[in-house]
């Protein structure tokens, strides 16, 4: 579900100190998304919404969601909203546990 090879290489990228900032603005942002889609799905912007979604998943390591995406952005009837709201949460809880017990904790 999580790509911790991305993680890293990510976290190397950018510094252990500025790691963080990093990982709260994409959750922030992320969520902003996943929670429209959730509550208040917008078809017309589904394409733009999965193309975030897949780049900003992607380039945390959430490999699970940003495959989804991906295929959401191909084919937005495709994908099934609960599914990528679904991936999202196990990926950010998988992601959050093994953050803090690998001592990177966001």
């Amino acid at each position: 579900m999580i790509r911790w090879e991305r993680v890293n290489e990510l976290r190397d990228e950018v510094g252990a100190d500025d790691f963080k900032e990093v990982v709260d603005l994409f959750l922030e942002e992320v969520e902003e998304v996943i929670e429209r889609l959730r509550d208040s799905p917008d078809p017309t912007r589904f394409e733009e919404d999965f193309h975030f979604l897949k780049g900003s998943a992607l380039n945390l390591g959430f490999g699970a969601l940003g495959d989804l995406c991906q295929t959401g952005e191909r084919q937005p009837g495709a994908v099934d909203l609960a599914s990528v709201v679904a991936t999202y949460e196990a990926s950010k809880a998988e992601f959050m546990a093994s953050a803090a017990r690998m001592g990177f904790a966001a």
